[in-house]
């Protein structure tokens, strides 16, 4: 679970955010501790701290005094923005500039993409 070359600190708030995308940390519910965290990854307690600070600072996470971190209220569609729009950022603008290189249209794009869901549905990536 842990990726080698990427500072944990990431990898724990990335999996935070994984875990408020897929809605098994439901909003307003209550986030790992940062103990609980560092216990399940065997990570220093400062690193997970780290992790869950940067959630802070973005809106995704809240502090109820003597109780925990919650999920912020708007949590998910703020991550699923973030998430779509380097989706676009790092696939779907390479996509673009190699399209108008051999001369395809957004229609062209459009049927390409569509024959190629098609051949791949029901097959695991």
């Amino acid at each position: 679970m842990i990726e080698e070359g990427k500072p944990l600190f990431l990898q724990i708030a990335e999996q935070i955010e994984d875990s408020i995308l897929d809605g098994s940390l439901a909003e307003e519910g209550q986030a790992p501790s940062t103990n609980e965290l560092a216990a399940f990854y065997r990570i220093n307690p400062a690193t997970a701290a780290k992790g869950v600070a940067m959630l802070t600072d973005k809106g995704v996470l809240y502090k109820r005094r003597g109780i925990g971190m919650f999920v912020a209220a708007g949590a998910k569609d703020l991550l699923l923005g973030e998430r779509r729009a380097a989706f676009a950022e790092r696939y779907i603008d390479p996509l673009l500039a190699e399209a108008r290189t051999l001369g395809l249209d957004a229609s062209d794009l459009a049927s390409l993409l569509t024959e190629r869901a098609a051949s791949t549905e029901g097959n695991p990536a």
